[in-house]
């Protein structure tokens, strides 16, 4: 057994067994510290949850506040008793001092937690303010310069239906509105249907306060669909609308007159149409008297659906007498006031050709009746009847558009009197089909075919 060396005293036992009860007393009053530290951090957690419970907002505040001021305490106090409980073996119980400093640390932060977790489950009741609109937003700059819109480009642009993808540059006219509290220039178009273009550009937002102006922009025009598109605003001018005050017209003022238009003259000539047409023409005709006055048949000749216009004016004159019978050409001012024919104000007239007769009467047995005669006569296939009646002066005598076709009326031929005596119709037919038919005449009104003095009946036989 080594000796110990000269001048060294041996460690007594009771030295010994003083050293432990010395530690076991700095240990506790260690654990004394950490437990009062964790004791306080509860407590403030504790009156942390019931304020937030309560819903108000400064004490939550105030009691967080007071938590942070306590727990940044508590590690200080702790760590001032435990450098005067034992200073002298500070570096032997270091071990162990920092597994109490970290429990110290992980008490406030349970603390928050706790306190975290409470606030979750039962959120302040606090009243929501008015929902805030969010500007809506405009568009600010200008894209660069483009090319310039061509003229068949343009006429596709204000074409309602056509024109979508078009885009370059240009200037519409128009009026402001507004949709969606942004500015649209709503233009006419070619077809007189109306396209709307969104104003965009720095401008956008001053332009509303010219809503319902007379409004011209040019720049970047694009037309999105085909019948509206957007504006990229480069330079635009307003123009107030000027409130016109409307004059009533004059009485007497006629409309002013027009060209009838190939349709419309079509429609003049033609039976049961176009009643109401009125315009400057020039129409073709077989030129009849009906008593002193001169008249123009135009169509279906003979027929109840008979289209005449009695000629007035400066060329109505008594020389056209030689013309009765003849095809003219007349041109003036057409009144159709009925759908059988009306009146035409004649400022030329021109005789015309009279077409050939579609039928000869040369080597034909004709059988020929005289007079408002009711009789029977026997005709044969393809050969020719003619019936002459005697005109009255306002009405003349007709028959039947379906009967014409099926006994083969060829003609009805209007002839002036000699001498002054009363002017005759012959109508002259060719008949195709066999069999015995009953034809009627009806002595009508000129332009009311409608209205009926009076009629008689043939029955004719066509025999084979």
């Amino acid at each position: 057994m080594a000796k110990p060396k000269s001048g060294a005293k041996k460690p007594t036992p009771a030295a010994k067994a003083g050293a432990k009860p010395a530690a076991k007393k700095d240990n506790a009053a260690r654990l004394d510290l950490i437990r009062n530290a964790s004791k306080k951090v509860a407590t403030a957690a504790t009156k942390v949850v019931k304020a937030v419970a309560e819903g108000a907002k400064g004490k939550v505040a105030a009691a967080k506040k007071a938590v942070a001021e306590k727990v940044e305490k508590a590690p200080a106090a702790a760590k001032k008793a435990a450098a005067k409980a034992a200073p002298p073996a500070a570096s032997a119980k270091a071990g162990k001092a920092a597994p109490a400093a970290k429990a110290a640390a992980a008490a406030p932060a349970a603390g928050k937690k706790g306190a975290g977790k409470a606030g979750g489950k039962s959120p302040p009741m606090v009243p929501a303010g008015p929902a805030v609109e969010k500007p809506r937003p405009r568009a600010t700059k200008l894209p660069p310069v483009g090319e310039p819109l061509t003229k068949r480009e343009m006429e596709q642009l204000l074409t309602a239906g056509e024109g979508r993808g078009v885009m370059g540059e240009g200037s519409l006219k128009g009026r402001l509105i507004l949709s969606g509290e942004l500015p649209h220039l709503v233009v006419v178009g070619r077809d007189k249907r109306e396209l709307t273009f969104l104003l965009q550009g720095p401008d956008q937002e001053v332009l509303p306060a010219y809503v319902d102006h007379k409004v011209s922009v040019s720049g970047l025009i694009k037309k999105t669909t085909n019948h509206s598109g957007v504006v990229e605003v480069r330079k635009y001018s307003a123009k107030k609308p000027e409130v016109e005050e409307v004059a009533p017209p004059p009485a007497d003022t006629e409309p002013k007159l027009r060209y009838l238009s190939p349709g419309e003259v079509s429609m003049a000539v033609a039976a049961g149409m176009g009643a109401g047409i009125k315009g400057f023409a020039s129409i073709r005709g077989n030129l009849e008297m009906m008593g002193e006055d001169f008249v123009l048949v135009v169509s279906n000749g003979g027929t109840r659906q008979q289209v005449s216009f009695a000629i007035e004016g400066k060329a109505a004159v008594k020389s056209l007498r030689k013309h009765v019978g003849q095809t003219l050409q007349v041109t003036g001012v057409v009144d159709k006031t009925s759908g059988w024919g009306g009146r035409i104000t004649a400022e030329t007239v021109e005789p015309r050709p009279s077409e050939a007769r579609s039928v000869s009467r040369d080597e034909m047995e004709l059988v020929h009746i005289e007079g408002e005669v009711p009789t029977s006569v026997d005709v044969k296939l393809n050969h020719g009847l003619t019936v002459r009646l005697q005109e009255q002066p306002g009405a003349t005598w007709a028959i039947e558009p379906t009967l014409a076709k099926r006994v083969g009326l060829r003609e009805a031929n209007f002839e002036p009197g000699p001498n002054g005596s009363p002017a005759t119709r012959e109508f002259f037919f060719t008949p195709r089909n066999p069999g015995s038919f009953e034809v009627e005449f009806f002595l009508a009104k000129a332009f009311t075919p409608g209205v009926v003095e009076r009629s008689f009946k043939i029955n004719v036989t066509v025999k084979p």
